[in-house]
């Protein structure tokens, strides 16, 4: 039997989703195919690759995609995880299953480098508490 796929969204692909994909790739892959893309896509922060980096993980390889590669992809879920893309995500065939889940942008603070890191480790944390109970639900589902 194929794996289910998920597909985390995002605006620009560079923070949120990045981390999102690297954290489900590291605790769920050998149960999903799982992909991030944004509605804008832009270029992978390294504030967020630092951030994972401090568990271990490498998301260095990792780029930016459109969400517009995905289209006419099998995708069982979409995760969205701000709200600009839950209000412009685009629309997938009616077995997707769409999830919104808000976290704060942390590319969207300002300051020293220490002050943007410490913004990425706080979402990279509430993301990470998440994703269990994301789990969870759509093993129920």
């Amino acid at each position: 039997m194929p794996k289910k796929s998920i597909l985390i969204l995002c605006t620009g692909n560079s923070a949120r989703s990045q981390m999102t994909e690297g954290l489900l790739k590291h605790i769920a892959s050998n149960e999903y195919d799982i992909y991030s893309a944004g509605t804008e896509p832009s270029i992978v922060r390294p504030e967020a690759i630092e951030a994972l980096k401090e568990l271990a993980l490498d998301i260095s390889d990792y780029r930016s995609k459109s969400v517009d590669e995905f289209e006419g992809k099998e995708i069982d879920y979409v995760l969205t995880v701000c709200d600009n893309a839950r209000r412009i995500c685009p629309h997938f065939p009616a077995k997707t299953n769409v999830i919104h889940k808000s976290f704060e942008d942390p590319a969207a603070i300002e300051g020293d480098e220490a002050t943007r890191l410490k913004a990425f480790r706080k979402v990279r944390d509430e993301i990470n508490m998440y994703l269990s109970t994301f789990l969870e639900g759509i093993k129920n589902n």
